[in-house]
């Protein structure tokens, strides 16, 4: 990794800096130590300020696919591809590879040790924010620490304003860190809605939208292979996929109203009506018009959906990333024609990766082969500090990290120590368990060049209290998991593609391997606005401006 340079501090953001100072003082906000930065520039004179910035996130998306099915591409991604500055060694440096995390490294610049959203479990439920309507658990960006790229292209301009939508709220709520935006996200009822963080009433547009009811038409419809059976290579008969059931095409949607909209998230056509809402929402508010650097973030959530129940082999995974190349498409054609095409900048990347169903890598017919069970070991140790009068809560494992009261233990005499000694041993010695490190030790072994430990540190913020973090043979799943499923340091989950394109960008595939953190510091350079604070990434600027040969002065990984 390149030595780090500080970023020039402009007067425009003395200000932001002072309100930061205030934040953390009542600890909202924390400082965070940086492991790369770069002071960004205007990246070329002669290339106009762009108005809008898109934000594409499509969960749970392998480069591999777009490999794999290249030739069949005719919207998004074949446009990108052929356009775009493609760099499919792109790489979350971090373990815990989820939707939250991912989405709020991707737009922010820094690791989850950074942005304080590590775990989906801990992302933005917020019962302090209830939904305008729908069904749902309210929700808002709380737990989420320092800046965004949204947050640095307002320093500059206050005029600047942003949309973001998803099926997910994390997947609207995380691109635009902390800022109170128009932020919407598919309710479970067949509408759109948001919560009291960022508004107390729905707008007229909004509104509109939903009154037309876009999810009705689909209700009893069925879900056909795009393309002629003689297209696909994946088997459609894996008993395994879909938890045993429905796992051969045609798949229909119930025609029930409660249950058909709650079950539309998991078909193809949720990416489409999100596409839709994103596309009436660019109209009403006149984003990207300018004079102003407008961002619209849109995060298709269907491919997660789809990849979990049938697992990342399987027909239907096919399928639908076919169909996110047409949404894509149509969403790229849309707002070249309602926008200037010259001043309008995409990126492109998904959250995380996903590991192949633990039936279709291992061989038998053990229906928990490749699984590893650590309740039992769990249990033990939570039933020890009960009997020495410590609630259960004090010992905490998720995704893989565990935490400690030590505090807790303290006060009833505990020695905390002789505890994690145990529980490591203990978990150790499971089938399936790779390594057990202690938190302690991530960074001196991350500075040795390991790069497991190097991801976990990035996934660990200090103020977690974890003490274990545990990391599974590769192809490994969690006992209870029986669907495909993402969430481990290795690179099948962590590796997703990165796309730019946009004027002054040279279109072509790089080789450079980088990594997520770097999105953002590109969009800064791109539209010419600094991160208001230090970050994690650094610009692929010089990858960018040169085409598919990397420059030699270019910074290596």
């Amino acid at each position: 990794m390149s030595v780090s340079r500080p970023f020039r501090t402009p007067r425009s953001v003395r200000a932001f800096r002072c309100w930061r100072v205030a934040l953390t003082i009542a600890g909202l906000c924390t400082a965070t130590a940086p492991l790369a930065s770069q002071s960004p520039s205007v990246p070329a004179a002669q290339t106009p300020r762009p108005t809008l910035v898109v934000q594409i996130t499509v969960d749970q998306l392998l480069p591999a696919y777009l490999d794999r099915w290249a030739s069949q591409f005719t919207g998004g991604f074949a446009r990108l591809l052929k356009q775009g500055a493609y760099f499919p060694q792109a790489f979350h440096d971090h373990a815990t590879t989820e939707t939250a995390p991912g989405h709020a490294t991707l737009w922010s610049g820094r690791t989850p040790a950074h942005t304080g959203v590590v775990l989906n479990e801990i992302g933005v439920a917020d019962p302090q924010a209830p939904l305008l309507f729908g069904r749902g658990g309210g929700a808002s960006p709380y737990r989420f620490r320092g800046s965004s790229f949204f947050d640095w292209l307002r320093t500059r301009d206050q005029f600047s304003r942003a949309l973001s939508v998803s099926r997910k709220d994390r997947g609207a709520i995380l691109p635009l860190g902390r800022a109170k935006q128009q932020v919407y996200w598919y309710s479970l009822e067949g509408r759109f809605t948001t919560s009291r963080y960022y508004a107390d009433t729905i707008p007229s547009w909004v509104k509109t939208f939903n009154d037309r009811d876009p999810v009705a038409r689909y209700l009893g419809t069925d879900w056909t292979p795009l393309l002629p059976a003689s297209a696909y290579t994946e088997r459609d008969s894996v008993p395994w996929e879909h938890s045993g059931r429905d796992f051969v095409f045609p798949h229909r949607l119930i025609d029930d109203r409660v249950r058909g909209t709650h079950a539309f998230t998991d078909y193809p056509w949720m990416d489409e009506v999100t596409v839709d809402f994103a596309l009436a929402g660019v109209e009403a508010l006149d984003l990207g018009k300018g004079p102003s650097t407008d961002v619209l973030s849109v995060s298709l959530s269907t491919t997660d959906a789809i990849g979990h129940a049938y697992g990342p082999e399987s027909m239907e995974l096919h399928d639908q990333v076919l169909r996110v190349d047409r949404t894509l498409g149509r969403l790229i054609d849309s707002l070249y024609a309602l926008r200037d095409s010259a001043r309008i900048v995409f990126a492109l990347s998904s959250d995380h990766g996903v590991a192949p169903y633990p039936e279709s890598f291992f061989k038998g017919d053990d229906p928990n082969r490749g699984r590893v069970d650590v309740r039992p070991v769990m249990d033990r140790a939570r039933s020890g500090l009960a009997a020495r009068g410590v609630e259960g809560d004090a010992l905490l494992l998720q995704s893989g990290i565990v935490s400690l009261d030590r505090r807790r233990l303290a006060a009833k005499g505990v020695n905390a120590d002789s505890v994690v000694t145990a529980l490591r041993r203990e978990l150790l010695a499971l089938p399936g368990m790779a390594r057990v490190d202690r938190v302690t030790q991530l960074a001196a072994n991350a500075a040795r060049g390991d790069k497991i430990a190097r991801r976990w540190l990035h996934a660990v913020p200090p103020d977690l209290l974890a003490v274990l973090t545990l990391t599974f043979k590769p192809n490994y799943y969690v006992f209870t998991t029986r669907y495909a499923t993402h969430g481990t340091p290795y690179d099948y989950d962590a590796n997703v593609p990165v796309f730019f394109m946009g004027p002054g960008i040279v279109p072509g595939r790089r080789s450079a391997t980088i990594r997520t953190v770097d999105v953002a510091p590109t969009l800064a350079e791109l539209t010419g606005v600094e991160p208001i604070e230090r970050i994690d990434g650094r610009s692929l600027w010089p990858l960018l401006r040169t085409g598919p040969r990397a420059p030699s002065s270019a910074p290596r990984r």
